[in-house]
């Protein structure tokens, strides 16, 4: 078993940071009346507060993030285009609850509804482009399974793509995060729809239900959701001077309470932390020795960008240190784990990011094998 012990080299510097273990400092959340709730940081994915983030529940229409993000990539991939047209079939113009109001048998322009899914929440344009995208809806749900899946999103399932209440259709605060963070930085062209206030379609005007989009000129997304069963429920993200912060409220009480509380979750987040970017993707933290090998080394780093949010006040207090697998044998593949670079403020561990290696190292020669076995032995 290898046994990851600290490197010698350069074991302990002083990065200018912080951590999220404001719990210890007296510091308390805002008291959410929600079935369950979560704060988050986009860059760094520090946890800020929270209330049964695991619970599963009915996202309600929520889950049209899922619907949105199946779609984007779809248009990413070159699959479909804003230029198609959509035939809206019986089924998709009966839908009840939120709806963009097409009308069946007719074409209507991808882009018009991709509108009238994410402004105005229509379930009717849900479905019918769920149909277009994959044939039937239930093969789109099927899409909207895998991605989850993909993206980790471990108590998510999905029975329909507008989040009609439906049995075994679940999800939790701590998913819906991971989904919203995938959205915003993989689509960012198309995140944009999510801050729109109105939108028209056949006459019909209608705003978007995330009240926060008028109250706060810096919220910029993201879905609402309301049916009896799961109540009222908002994700909402914001972005001030580089920070950009994600609330999810679940089970509220009323329209104005989930405005409410995502308001007072969001300021609670830029009042009391920071996030600082500490390195770029692919920065070298420290050479890690490599044993039997055609080198002595690899690097290893860090492959994607390095954020750490921080209470304020606390910038300058932490320390890192670096452990190395000091039994590492060759062949090395690019992008094994060959140790972690950890955050701490005092004796508390706070943050921790696994170091890659950045290059690959083949196996050595039989004198090298020799050599270096016998000289692990004295390491």
């Amino acid at each position: 078993m290898n046994i990851i012990v600290k490197s010698s080299i350069s074991l302990i510097f002083f990065f200018l940071l912080s951590s999220f273990a404001w719990a210890a400092t007296g510091v308390s959340a805002p008291e959410i009346k929600a079935s369950s709730y979560l704060l988050v940081d986009f860059h760094s994915g520090v946890e800020l507060a929270e209330k049964n983030a695991d619970k599963q529940i009915e996202p309600a229409s929520i889950t049209k993030l899922m619907t949105a993000y199946v779609i984007y990539k779809e248009l990413a991939k070159g699959s479909i285009s804003v230029k198609d047209s959509v035939l809206i079939s019986k089924k998709a113009w009966k839908m009840e609850g939120s709806r963009m109001f097409v009308e069946a048998g007719k074409k209507v322009n991808l882009n018009k509804m991709l509108h009238g899914l994410i402004v105005q929440s229509g379930n009717d344009a849900a479905v019918a482009l769920a149909e277009h995208i994959a044939g039937s809806e239930a093969s789109f749900v099927a899409k909207m399974n895998e991605e989850a899946a993909a993206l980790g999103m471990k108590s998510t399932q999905f029975q329909n793509s507008t989040g009609w209440p439906a049995e075994n259709h679940y999800t939790t605060a701590r998913d819906i995060v991971t989904l919203t963070r995938a959205l915003i930085e993989e689509f960012p062209k198309y995140y944009k729809l999510h801050a729109i206030k109105e939108y028209s379609y056949n006459g019909i005007k209608q705003y978007n239900r995330n009240k926060l989009l008028w109250r706060d000129e810096t919220v910029d997304g993201v879905k609402t959701g309301h049916t009896e069963s799961a109540g009222y429920c908002l994700v909402s993200s914001a972005l001030r001077n580089d920070m950009r912060l994600i609330s999810v409220i679940l089970g509220a009480e009323s329209e104005k309470s989930r405005a409410d509380y995502s308001q007072e979750l969001i300021e609670f987040g830029f009042r009391l932390f920071e996030t600082h970017k500490l390195y770029d993707k692919g920065s070298v933290l420290a050479d890690a020795r490599v044993w039997k090998g055609t080198k002595n080394t690899v690097p290893a780093g860090i492959v994607d960008d390095f954020y750490v949010t921080v209470q304020k006040g606390h910038y300058k207090q932490l320390r890192g240190l670096m452990e190395l697998n000091t039994s590492l044998d060759a062949p090395v593949k690019r992008g094994d784990i060959v140790g972690t670079a950890i955050i701490k403020d005092g004796d508390q561990v706070v943050h921790e990011v696994q170091l890659l290696a950045l290059d690959a190292v083949d196996s050595g020669g039989f004198w090298t094998k020799v050599t270096d076995s016998v000289k692990k032995l004295f390491n």
